[in-house]
């Protein structure tokens, strides 16, 4: 931003008045009559002042109005269920007074919100949804979609969805211990040298074609190295096993990664029949024993 005037070179301070919040500038850019700065995204929203000090202590006022839209740069979990909450981090979060379902006139619920952090419940009529946050500057919507795993096909959330059971061809069990949302993972031990496929298998009437469903999605907390994880299926051209590399998933170590698989993409369903298993495979691994986790694994409308 650049303000024009006259005795504008001896300039030591901006401030906008609404919360006292300081601007940065370089005297270097400046002269006398035109002086350069940069609105903080500290800066509160709304009418208020650009207040400008010298060197002499005498200040001089500017009327001027910060438009501080609602942004979010990062959340807990793209997934929700019943009123678990869901922190949203970004900025000019505090004065947010509405979160609506993008296409509906549902409202989410605010629980608390600071400038930089808004914690939402978020309301179960829809599978699938941005939100609009409304503040007093304005109207966003966020990139993020967030998912209703009430509305979704489960393959896993804290137990095996219906007709599901452990699939896998090595050790690999239910872990109460290490989880991303509520109180349990899916905890895949990948064997030294193994090249294990592991995951999970409806051996009855298989996992049925649902032309209505749209992406695959899931949380996998990596090992204590970066790999690339491979994604099988029964339904896949290859079907399952270890030598099906055409899903390459990168899972970073030691954190939780969440991926969200268009079906068509991956070609879960190659034939639109039902298949009986699903999982994921490492080449190896070569160095050591590894035990990734993996939660809130999904079919999404």
């Amino acid at each position: 931003m650049t303000l024009t005037g006259s005795g504008l070179g001896s300039i030591t301070s901006i401030k906008f008045d609404n919360g006292n919040v300081p601007a940065n500038f370089n005297p270097v850019f400046d002269n006398e009559n035109a002086i350069v700065f940069r609105i903080p995204d500290t800066a509160n929203g709304g009418k208020q002042n650009i207040v400008l000090t010298n060197s002499a202590g005498k200040s001089v006022s500017v009327p001027f109005k910060v438009i501080a839209l609602p942004t979010v740069s990062a959340v807990s979990d793209y997934n929700y269920s019943g009123n678990s909450p869901i922190i949203l981090t970004g900025n000019n979060l505090q004065d947010v007074k509405s979160v609506r379902l993008i296409g509906t006139t549902d409202q989410g619920t605010i629980v608390s919100q600071t400038k930089k952090q808004l914690v939402v419940t978020l309301p179960s009529s829809i599978s699938r949804s941005q939100l609009i946050l409304t503040n007093s500057s304005g109207t966003d919507t966020t990139s993020q979609e967030f998912v209703n795993l009430d509305k979704t096909y489960q393959l896993f959330t804290d137990d095996y969805g219906s007709g599901i059971q452990n699939g896998s061809w090595g050790p690999a069990d239910i872990s109460t211990t290490v989880f991303k949302t509520g109180t349990a993972s899916f905890a895949a031990t990948f064997p030294k040298g193994n090249w294990s496929a592991d995951g999970f298998a409806n051996w009855n009437s298989g996992i049925p074609y649902m032309s209505d469903y749209k992406y695959l999605s899931f949380w996998v907390k990596g090992g204590s190295e970066d790999y690339t994880v491979y994604l099988v299926g029964g339904g896949r051209p290859a079907g399952f096993g270890n030598g099906d590399t055409g899903v390459p998933l990168s899972v970073p170590k030691n954190v939780w990664t969440y991926f969200k698989l268009r079906i068509d993409d991956i070609n879960l369903w190659a034939n639109k029949q039902p298949f009986n298993q699903i999982g994921w495979f490492i080449q190896g691994p070569n160095d050591q024993s590894e035990t990734l986790y993996f939660d809130d694994v999904v079919l999404i409308k």
